[in-house]
């Protein structure tokens, strides 16, 4: 196996692009203590929980190839509860979960995860197919920032960045430094000849909700050089609401909550061991643990099975996982 080193996140573009700026925070009228930007950053993180409509609008814009048309536009929609699972001052864990329904039941999918660390010291950042590494963040970019990590509906990695939060205008909200990620399960299943996106993420408070703004390239190779096929703009919208069944959702979270906490050590031992990631991905279901681990979770909801007895298999199912594909790296 080779053993992954250790990156460093640059100021700008990750992974060795042409540098940017780095932010600076500007508050209108009187600006902010240390300490009042670290509340109100809190703040901003909390108020992504609660009930939502969701709205999803993944709209491809600009081609930079003459062969390459952009497909049409997808807008889809649902409800969403996001809960807070963790929240220690300095790091703050959301947990979504869609609540849809069709033929007149309710169908509960376990959705993303967001965690929001202040100043981290190092992130975990898809770097290539099938790999994520864990990047040093360096001292002048940290200070003042948060990371924001996303993981995928079975708790394995999706992508991490940093970005500082700034409350200006009346207006919450953290952008990322532009960072890469794998395919969405919209795009993998269509095989495109793109293979991965480079993206910025803008999250920002709304009078009603937040949003969830995202400006992607999507990016392969041709003629063995790597080249941007189109970019994409995707707005995701949250708005409060109480008229979808919250209470299907929140009994999901209360019979598995055990269970997944369980699976978020068993990623997090995954990594430290490995000093990142290493994790094959399929189209259809995104890593190849995701129908496992969801389905265990499932059958506990069910009442088919227990957390003790799914604990220990969900566990096997990471360590065979991680370990045939850390060889392979």
């Amino acid at each position: 196996m080779m053993k992954p080193t250790r990156r460093t996140f640059s100021a700008g573009l990750l992974f060795g692009a042409a540098a940017l700026p780095a932010p600076v925070f500007a508050q209108t009228g009187a600006r902010l203590s240390a300490r009042g930007k670290l509340e109100a950053d809190r703040h901003a993180i909390l108020a992504m929980s609660g009930d939502f409509h969701v709205r999803f609008d993944f709209r491809e814009t600009v081609p930079f190839l003459d062969d390459y048309d952009p497909i049409e536009p997808h807008v889809s929609g649902g409800n969403e509860i996001v809960r807070v699972v963790s929240d220690t001052g300095r790091f703050i864990q959301l947990q979504h979960i869609l609540v849809l329904e069709a033929g007149g039941q309710n169908v509960i999918v376990k959705h993303w995860r967001q965690d929001w660390t202040f100043e981290p010291r190092e992130v975990l950042a898809y770097e290539r197919m099938n790999y994520w590494g864990v990047h040093e963040v360096p001292r002048a970019q940290r200070a003042g920032a948060w990371s924001q990590t996303v993981w995928q509906t079975d708790d394995s990695p999706r992508y991490g960045g940093v970005g500082e939060w700034r409350h200006d205008d009346g207006v919450s909200a953290w952008t990322s430094e532009p960072t890469l990620r794998p395919l969405a399960r919209r795009d993998a299943v269509r095989h495109p000849p793109y293979d991965h996106y480079r993206g910025v993420n803008r999250h920002a408070i709304t009078p009603s909700g937040w949003v969830h703004e995202q400006q992607n390239s999507k990016v392969g190779m041709r003629n063995g050089a790597s080249v941007t096929f189109v970019d994409e703009n995707v707005i995701n919208t949250y708005d409060r609401a109480t008229d979808f069944p919250i209470a299907a959702g929140e009994s999901y979270w209360h019979d598995t909550a055990d269970y997944w906490a369980s699976v978020r050590s068993d990623w997090d031992r995954a990594q430290a061991t490995h000093r990142g990631i290493s994790l094959t991905e399929e189209a259809e279901n995104g890593s190849i643990t995701g129908p496992r681990l969801m389905g265990l979770a499932d059958d506990i909801h069910a009442g088919t099975s227990t957390t003790a007895a799914a604990t220990p298999l969900a566990t096997q199912a990471i360590a065979e996982a991680t370990a045939v594909s850390a060889r392979q790296a």
